[in-house]
């Protein structure tokens, strides 16, 4: 009896969605189940259930599995990923294997004669299944399994003269580097670091923020070389230059969970370092969803003000933070709100990060002279209503954009500053004349990013008063909330991230303070008193009560 039909006798489909299902699965040639899964008609936990009924054995929960080393090592990496089967017990001449798809599993006889063990086969989820092999066995383990049986693809071995590029354009390189690059997507990694040491290759991924160790094989020290060449010859990068830094940029493509292929641009860097080359790849997804400004975290008494302002007609709108504070994203948002036939929309920018319909985009290009200046300066030949420059770094660009604003256009861009009331000072830093800002400028918001509680391991707790700052007031007997830490958020205890705002309006008080050249903490002082500033700290509190963060995370990301 077919799953399908075991579902529908259970009354979980109905025939019209078997039907529906079977269709599908005629045209994409996927697993019945995994159609069924996908159309959202059943639940993963529903199909594992079903199958252990069809195939009368047992299923297992490989979260919480405790597997000792001595069954992980009855199965070489190789067949482990290529049967996708995984050894959880041996005990009394009994190797217990999970699989997820009993209805490929070819390797039973081999593995009888490997371990000399009869087989006990138990089900497992698929997706528990996967986490479970890349957790024990390593990113690229099996692919590792396979080089490192054969000695002539090891760097460090015997050939100096062997080609590297041949060597990097093999079947087992390449699957490799993919191997490590789908798992970065995998886990939403922003950033893939590779970095050589005297005795191991560490390879890292930036997961919501923080740096976190993949888990590679020790072995994959051997193949460093490959590795990095391979990568290079991806970004059509000088494979023989060893000796300066290089920068370039891939296309990948890969096919998601639902089916879908999406597009990665990779922005690379190769930088010479003492064991070797060092590579940094800003893993940016040409396929994502452009957020909307509701689903950033701005509380409302920031939210709607900010969408006052990005419509106003003319003047300059200011988003500000440091490096990986997320104001790209927020300057999408609001472009992505005011787009229209009516509103004509141009940028430039350094990197073009997402393509947003109906924008005009460009990418500077320094080398031939495009810099954010110049392309400001084109731009408002194109006639304009709202402009965009990725970044004010200097006194040409900050210039341009206050004129642009003075004409009758709305300019949006960002500064590197650590709160709202500093890119007043920034700017007259840059050498703008205090009256222009004054004039332009109509609000600058400030933000941070701070990573999300794990929904799947969140928990209630009280804190300690010796954990909290001074200034937070919380009720008696009230709690706070964290994550205990599991499979999904990687033992960390978050999963995702949100942002926390400050947003400064300028009133005639704060205009005439600007050109009086007063100092940032003093407008700052006077924007709270006068209910025209709300601070990062002040939303950051607020987003820890309400459960979404903690203290531990907001003091990080204000470097308290």
């Amino acid at each position: 009896m077919g799953i399908g039909v075991i579902l529908a006798e259970r009354g979980l489909i109905t025939r019209a969605q078997l039907e529906e299902a079977i269709a599908e699965q005629r045209r994409s040639g996927e697993r019945l189940d995994h159609v069924l899964v996908r159309l959202g008609f059943v639940t993963r936990e529903q199909v594992l259930e079903a199958l252990g009924d069809q195939f009368h054995m047992p299923v297992v929960d490989l979260a919480s599995t405790a597997v000792e080393r001595e069954a992980l090592d009855a199965m070489p990496a190789q067949l482990v990923y290529r049967q996708n089967c995984v050894p959880i017990r041996r005990e009394n001449g009994t190797l217990t294997v999970a699989t997820s798809d009993p209805f490929e599993l070819t390797a039973l006889d081999e593995l009888r004669l490997l371990t000399g063990c009869s087989i006990e086969l138990v089900l497992a989820d698929e997706e528990e299944l996967h986490k479970f092999i890349r957790s024990h066995y390593g990113v690229g383990g099996d692919t590792l399994d396979a080089m490192s049986a054969d000695s002539v693809h090891a760097v460090e071995g015997t050939d100096e003269a062997r080609d590297e590029v041949e060597q990097a354009q093999e079947a087992s390189v390449i699957k490799l580097v993919n191997d490590l690059l789908i798992e970065a997507i995998n886990e939403r990694a922003t950033d893939v670091h590779i970095e050589p040491y005297e005795d191991e290759l560490v390879v890292r991924y930036r997961i919501d923020g923080v740096l976190q160790r993949a888990n590679v094989p020790p072995t994959i020290n051997r193949f460093a070389s490959a590795i990095i060449s391979r990568i290079k010859i991806m970004a059509t990068l000088n494979i023989a230059e060893k000796r300066k830094p290089q920068d370039g940029r891939i296309t990948f493509s890969h096919r998601n969970k639902d089916g879908r292929i999406e597009e990665y641009d990779l922005r690379v860097s190769v930088i010479p370092m003492l064991f070797g080359e060092g590579v940094v790849l800003r893993v940016l997804n040409k396929s994502a969803v452009l957020l909307r400004l509701e689903d950033l975290g701005m509380p409302r008494h920031v939210l709607e003000p900010w969408d006052a302002l990005i419509r106003k007609p003319h003047g300059i709108v200011l988003v500000t933070g440091p490096t990986g504070s997320g104001k790209s994203t927020t300057l999408y948002a609001s472009l992505n709100r005011i787009v229209s036939d009516e509103v004509k929309c141009i940028t430039v920018e350094d990197p073009v990060e997402y393509h947003v319909p109906g924008v005009n985009q460009i990418q500077v290009n320094e080398k031939v002279g495009l810099t954010f200046a110049a392309g400001l300066r084109s731009i408002l030949r194109h006639d304009p209503d709202a402009v965009m420059v990725g970044e004010i770094r200097d006194r040409e660009t900050a210039e341009t954009a206050v004129q642009a604003s003075l004409t009758g256009h709305i300019v949006f861009s960002t500064l590197h500053t650590n709160d709202a009331a500093g890119a007043v000072t920034r700017l007259i830093d840059m050498g703008v004349e205090p009256f222009l800002i004054a004039s332009s400028v109509e609000g600058v918001l400030a933000q941070r990013l701070v990573r999300r509680v794990c929904e799947e391991c969140a928990s209630a707790y009280e804190p300690s008063p010796a954990d909290l700052p001074g200034d937070f007031r919380l009720r008696a007997g009230q709690t706070l909330t964290h994550g205990e830490g599991c499979r999904a958020c990687r033992q960390t205890g978050y999963r995702g991230r949100v942002g926390i705002y400050e947003l400064l309006r300028l009133d005639s008080e704060i205009r005439e303070m600007i050109m009086q050249r007063v100092n940032a903490p003093t407008i700052a002082e006077h924007a709270i008193k006068s209910d025209h500033l709300s601070t990062l700290r002040q939303d950051g509190y607020a987003k820890v009560i309400e459960g979404t963060t903690t203290m531990t995370e907001v003091m990080r990301a204000l470097a308290v």
